[in-house]
C-alpha cells in the first residue's frame, strides 16, 4: 500500500491572449506513508504572484520536510486534534508569510505583489487535516463513500475578490478540517476549475468530473511519468471553454494494490 501522485499546472487562455505566465503552483512530497500537499494560486491583480505562489508552496513544503526530519518529535505518529492541526497550520501559514515578506524585502517591492491564495493538507494512513486561505478547493473520498468538498471556497462580496496569504486577516480567515479516516483519493486544485468540477448551488463535488481522474490514478503506474492524460484534458478545448483561468490539479490515491 502506497501513495500515488501527480500534479500539473496550466495556463489559462486568458493569461495566454494577454501574454501573462501561469499564476498557480502545486507540489507534493511523500514521507513514507505520509503525503503532503500544497497548491497556491497568484493573485492575478499582483505582478509577481507567480513568484509569491511557488514561494509558498515549496515553503510549506520544507516545513513538513523539517518536521519530518526529526522523527524523534512524533509529530504525526498518533492523529492531530483540530485545535492541534489549527496551530501547526498557523505556524506554517506564518512561515510563509515571513518567507514572502523576506522575498519582497529582497527584491524591494510590496509583499502584496506576491498575493495568492494557499491550500494544503496532510493525508497518513490513518487520518487526514487540511487547511484552506482564499478560493480554490479540496475534494476527498474515503473507502466507499461519495466525494467530499472539505471547505467552501472564500469568496468576497465581489467578483474575484477572495483572501490571499497576504491578507492581514489571512490566519483568521484560515479554514482547517481534521478527519480521523483515511482517503483514498484527494485533489486539490485553484479555482480555474470550480466552476467544472463543484455544484455551486449546493457546493457539491460533480462526480463526473473525479471519477475519471480517480481512475487515471488506479491505471498508471506512475502517474509523474505519463502526463499526457492530465496535460491534454487541462488544455482541452471542452475544458477552456468553460474557464479561461489557470488551472491546477493535484491529484493523491492511496493504493491498496
Amino acid at each position: 500500500m502506497d501513495w500515488k501522485a501527480v500534479t500539473r499546472s496550466e495556463i489559462g487562455t486568458s493569461h495566454q491572449k494577454q501574454g501573462i505566465g501561469c499564476q498557480d503552483y502545486g507540489d507534493y512530497r511523500i514521507f513514507k506513508d505520509v503525503i503532503v500537499g500544497a497548491v497556491a494560486d497568484g493573485a492575478g491583480s499582483a505582478k509577481n504572484s507567480d513568484i509569491g505562489s511557488k514561494l509558498a508552496v515549496e515553503t510549506v513544503l520544507k516545513c513538513f520536510f523539517d518536521i519530518n526530519e526529526f522523527p524523534q518529535k512524533q509529530a504525526f505518529s498518533q492523529p492531530l486534534s483540530k485545535e492541534e492541526a489549527q496551530k501547526v497550520f498557523a505556524e506554517i501559514v506564518n512561515q510563509v508569510i515571513t518567507e514572502l515578506h523576506n522575498q519582497a524585502d529582497k527584491e524591494d517591492y510590496s509583499v502584496n505583489d506576491l498575493a495568492c491564495t494557499l491550500l494544503f493538507f496532510i493525508a497518513t494512513p490513518d487520518w487526514f487535516a487540511a487547511m484552506q486561505i482564499g478560493d480554490g478547493f479540496i475534494v476527498v473520498r474515503s473507502q466507499e463513500s461519495e466525494y467530499k468538498l472539505l471547505f467552501q471556497p472564500d469568496k468576497g462580496e465581489f467578483a474575484n475578490e477572495t483572501t490571499f496569504i497576504t491578507s492581514t486577516n489571512a490566519l483568521e480567515e484560515m479554514q482547517v478540517e481534521v478527519i480521523f479516516q483515511k482517503q483514498e483519493f484527494i485533489c486539490a486544485s485553484t479555482d480555474g476549475l470550480e466552476k467544472v468540477a463543484i455544484r455551486l448551488s449546493d457546493w457539491k463535488p460533480f462526480p463526473p468530473f473525479f471519477k475519471p481522474l480517480e481512475e487515471y490514478l488506479h491505471e498508471a503506474v506512475n502517474p509523474e511519468d505519463e502526463d499526457k492524460y492530465l496535460t491534454e484534458f487541462l488544455n482541452s478545448e471542452r475544458l477552456n471553454s468553460r474557464t479561461d483561468d489557470d488551472k491546477t490539479l493535484l491529484l493523491c490515491l492511496f493504493d491498496r494494490e
